[in-house]
């Protein structure tokens, strides 16, 4: 469930990322069929996308490492939780059978 989640997350960030790719690769195939006076502004197209994407990419790393552990502390509080309700459900079964004996 938390690999859904945290799927689910990263989900726009590969979006992105994929959408600059593709616009990349156009931006490139316009580049290398025209060889006009366009190829600056062309090349500065590339040139942001690339920093966009690499951007993207950076983000999407920074929001994994904090799904990552967010799941960690989760993950931890749930154990806790758990083995707290274990005691208690001991606890009220001991409780429920000393009013029996009574």
């Amino acid at each position: 469930m938390a690999e859904t989640d945290m799927k689910e997350v990263l989900k726009p960030f590969h979006q992105r990322a994929s959408e600059a790719e593709d616009r990349l690769s156009k931006l490139e195939a316009a580049l290398s069929s025209t060889k006009d006076s366009g190829n600056e502004e062309l090349l500065k197209m590339i040139s942001d996308l690339q920093s966009k994407l690499q951007h993207a990419e950076a983000e999407q790393i920074s929001e994994r490492e904090k799904a990552q552990k967010d799941i960690q502390k989760l993950t931890v509080e749930n154990a806790k939780l758990q083995y707290r309700v274990t005691h208690l459900v001991r606890a009220l079964k001991e409780a429920d059978c000393k009013l029996e004996a009574k």
